[in-house]
Formats: structure tokens, C-alpha cells, sequence
């Protein structure tokens, strides 16, 4: 078990609320993915090992795979996903679903908030995450929000937070 001290969450925005949509190689999309490769490598070398995702499409699923990419360097990473109810992906595309079942498959961890979806439970994970966590690294665009909360909540708590601008 990881204790909050050498744990980092993370927070970001869907693919509706970035520049580039779902297409991945734009030169900004791989500009962000870069830079979260880097706060990784920054965050392994200030003793962070556990890294909590949402698992939610767009930067979650960013974040999550330069994790896994991280732990292949460093085999002490592990990689949490926190899951805010069991149908989370239902209504994402087939290819969506695969990537979620494909990263889901190589987290070292899951934790379920809850069986069902309810109205609160993506915030209810949000809050579980960065419970857990002594920092929150989040890709922001300055938009309100899920994103905006979970930072808000994070600075309420004392959790540090990182923010990488989009």
C-alpha cells in the first residue's frame, strides 16, 4: 500500500474540451503528451512511485499510458485506477472501450467508487483521488468544470498541484 507522501493523482479534460478534439497527432496534443512525460520523470525523481487516474477519455488516458511508459524505465511505478462506477466507459466508442479495457489490463490497481452511475459519482472519484494523494498534477485549460473542481478541491485540502496549461 502507498501512502499519500509518494502518491500523485491527476486530473485533465476530455477530448470535447481540447483545441484538438480526439486527433491525437496534433502537434499540441503531442506537445502535452511530452510534458506530462517530463513532470513524470520530475515526479519519480522528488520519490513519487503511485500515480491514481481517473481513467476518463482524452488526458487521463494520457497521463495513464505515459505512466506505464514510465514504469518500464522504473519497474517501483504503479499505476491506480480509479474507476467511478463500473459503467464508465458503456457509452464510449469501440475504440475508446479497447484502450480503457487495454490500460485497465496493466494498472497495478483498481478502486471502484461505486456499482452504478449516479450524478456525483465522477466527483466522488475525483475526491478519492486526491484523498489519496499529496500531490495533483492536472492539464488545464481554464475552463470550468470536473477539471477546475478537482483542482479547487485538491488547493482546499493542502494537496499541491502542478498544472500543465493546454
Amino acid at each position: 500500500m502507498y501512502t499519500p507522501e509518494e502518491s500523485c493523482c491527476f486530473t485533465g479534460h476530455r477530448p470535447n474540451r481540447l483545441p484538438w478534439g480526439e486527433w491525437e497527432s496534433d502537434p499540441r496534443c503531442l506537445e502535452l503528451k511530452y510534458e506530462l512525460a517530463q513532470n513524470l520523470e520530475q515526479l519519480y525523481a522528488r520519490g513519487y512511485r503511485h500515480f491514481i487516474c481517473g481513467m476518463a477519455i482524452g488526458c487521463d488516458m494520457y497521463f495513464a499510458e505515459a505512466v506505464l511508459e514510465l514504469r518500464e524505465i522504473h519497474p517501483d511505478v504503479s499505476l491506480e485506477a480509479a474507476i467511478p462506477c463500473s459503467t464508465q466507459a458503456e457509452a464510449w466508442s469501440k475504440e475508446q472501450q479497447e484502450r480503457y479495457i487495454e490500460l485497465l489490463s496493466r494498472c497495478n490497481s483498481r478502486h471502484l467508487v461505486q456499482e452504478k452511475y449516479s450524478p456525483g459519482c465522477m466527483q466522488r472519484r475525483n475526491k478519492y483521488m486526491v484523498d489519496h494523494s499529496s500531490l495533483l498534477l492536472a492539464c488545464y485549460a481554464g475552463q470550468p468544470g470536473g477539471t477546475m473542481n478537482t483542482i479547487l478541491y485538491a488547493r482546499r485540502s493542502g494537496v499541491e498541484t502542478v498544472i500543465i496549461s493546454i
